[in-house]
């Protein structure tokens, strides 16, 4: 494979691959080793192939347990570097604000929503920091596995949080408020569009997404942060591949622009700089027009940070 066909073919994820549901009935479909390694070779993924040949499999298919506990330890690793990158605080200086707004408004309680919450890091942090009676945390998750993990740790740590194995966007109770940390990146091209769709039909005050911001330089430091502080072989391969399959600013604002402008969609923390090691993660945010004023107000000075409303 040439060089220039290396680097800009579109990279698989291990753990995009090994799992299958249905997003409606939530049903785990089989999924065969010999497609997951032979998808990874065709898209000249030698590492990943390798990786993926090493699975238990039961007549060719991945044993669900043993996949599930692979990514419950991913997972548990992935939130030793959203501790360590402070993600829950960055996060706050976005949402508290809206809170605050809301409060004023009258909203209660308010139903905060994590899509893809994977162990529940983001919720925890928030309702370990913010105990409110008037906010409800809720972590939503397709794997049945990482839900019951995160609700496990929630328990031991005395925390006024849930989680629940579902589909973020058809909940009984629609959320007051989206948010995500490190999803985005897994949806493409039609399916970032109707991300975003789905979240704007439930008609939210806001949505609020996070991911890697992409550069020169996120692969590199992907790399050689995942290498030196991941022991599973898939975390470090994905935490790779997530910087480099991270969306850039303007195919997040295309992908969410929305067209009856009901909200004002922008981000936040968008770095284009030479030298981006600074700002990490970036946000695609959403918000309602008629709050949006109060919103970039309440921000205080952190509203320097946002770029321009579409």
């Amino acid at each position: 494979m040439a060089l220039m066909e290396i680097l800009m073919r579109e990279l698989w994820e291990i753990s995009d691959l090994v799992v299958d549901y249905d997003a409606e009935s939530l049903e785990r479909r089989p999924v065969r080793r010999s497609q997951v390694v032979a998808t990874l070779r065709d898209n000249g993924q030698r590492w990943a192939a390798r990786i993926a040949s090493r699975l238990p499999a039961d007549d060719d298919v991945l044993d669900p347990d043993a996949v599930d506990r692979l990514l419950f330890r991913a997972h548990a690793e992935i939130q030793r570097l959203s501790e360590e990158f402070c993600q829950g605080e960055r996060i706050w200086k976005v949402l508290g604000p809206l809170v605050e707004i809301l409060r004023r408004q009258g909203v209660n309680p308010i139903r905060v929503v994590d899509v893809g919450c994977g162990l529940g890091y983001v919720v925890r942090w928030l309702a370990r920091s913010h105990p409110d009676d008037d906010i409800q945390w809720l972590g939503v998750d397709l794997n049945k596995a990482l839900v019951t993990g995160a609700r496990r740790l929630a328990g031991e740590e005395g925390l006024q949080c849930q989680f629940r194995h579902a589909n973020a966007f058809t909940l009984e109770q629609s959320a007051h408020v989206f948010l995500s940390s490190g999803v985005i990146h897994h949806f493409r091209g039609d399916g970032l569009r109707s991300f975003f769709a789905e979240q704007r039909y439930q008609e939210p005050f806001a949505f609020m997404h996070f991911d890697i911001q992409p550069s020169w330089a996120s692969p590199v430091g992907a790399f050689l942060f995942h290498r030196a502080r991941c022991q599973e072989a898939l975390c470090r391969h994905d935490g790779y591949c997530s910087a480099i399959r991270a969306h850039t600013g303007d195919v997040l604002l295309d992908a969410a622009r929305d067209p009856e402008e009901k909200f004002n969609v922008r981000l936040f923390d968008n770095n284009e700089r030479l030298i981006p090691v600074f700002r990490v993660m970036h946000a695609l945010v959403g918000i309602r027009r008629e709050l949006d004023d109060a919103w970039c107000t309440a921000l205080g000075s952190n509203a320097r940070r946002l770029g321009k409303p579409i």
